[in-house]
């Protein structure tokens, strides 16, 4: 971790990268533009705690060549991976040569990671197993995304979202050990469903999902602060946690204990 004037003060120890445990994952471009001296500006301050960058709604699909890799480099400098978000399953209802196109050329422009999500098609799992090969095969990290809101994504209404299936949790929790169990570098926990547009936060299928599968090979998708400072007072700061860019600083103060909401001031310790 990056040195300065105050490390006399007492903060949580966290590991440095590249991690296993503790990761955050920050959004990219999306809900707003980010080039790469805003990038720069993330990174050259708040670079140590942030292990990946990740785009969402094929946002690199509207950039230029140029912008696009001047992004993806500037996550590397501060030795940050690059993640393209879920935009697969768009490609996905445009067949298989379009999906092959898809990830030859993601990982020509250097991305790390490809997250392979399904929140709005339904997908058979051996099929999701066969895309992990192949993403793994070209010399990417392959990160499902699992849930149990049929229709997740694109800032859904809770209404909408009530009128679509839920999936059973043991299903979800059985698919992902299959994903893990075939090499997957981690599981994306969608939020909506369980936090997120939901009239109650089904803290259960959070148990469930730690109980079964552990912390080390899943990532929570925590929308707002409340939702990551629960997700870190219930399962302590060595949480996976995906957050918008805006909430790294609030997020890693809260992981190292030196700041948080009543509930939790004071209470976020480690012992090593």
């Amino acid at each position: 971790m990056q040195k300065n004037a105050f490390d006399f003060i007492r903060k949580n120890k966290r590991a440095g990268k590249p991690r296993k445990i503790g990761m955050t994952e920050i959004r990219g471009p999306y809900y707003t533009v980010m080039g790469k001296n805003y990038l720069e500006d993330v990174l050259s301050t708040m670079g140590p705690y942030i292990d990946s960058l990740k785009f969402a709604g094929g946002s690199f699909s509207l950039m230029s060549d140029k912008a696009l890799k001047e992004l993806i480099d500037t996550a590397h400098k501060y030795d940050v991976l690059v993640s393209t978000g879920g935009f697969i399953e768009y490609v996905l209802t445009q067949g298989p040569e379009a999906v092959d196109k898809y990830i030859k050329a993601c990982k020509a422009v250097g991305f790390d990671i490809l997250e392979i999500s399904s929140g709005f098609i339904t997908i058979p799992t051996d099929d999701w197993l066969r895309l992990v090969e192949k993403v793994q095969k070209a010399g990417l990290k392959a990160k499902p995304e699992v849930g149990i809101q049929f229709g997740a994504g694109g800032s859904t209404s809770v209404a909408e979202l009530a009128a679509e299936s839920v999936r059973d949790v043991e299903q979800a929790i059985q698919q992902a050990k299959r994903f893990i169990d075939a090499g997957a570098y981690m599981i994306m926990i969608e939020s909506e469903g369980i936090t997120e547009n939901v009239k109650v936060w089904r803290t259960d299928v959070a148990a469930k999902i730690v109980n079964q599968l552990g912390m080390e090979k899943v990532m929570f998708e925590a929308a707002d602060p409340e939702v990551f400072i629960w997700y870190i007072k219930n399962y302590g700061p060595e949480v996976n946690l995906f957050v918008d860019h805006s909430q790294i600083v609030e997020l890693e103060a809260v992981r190292e204990g030196i700041w948080g909401t009543n509930s939790i001031w004071g209470r976020i310790v480690t012992y090593k």
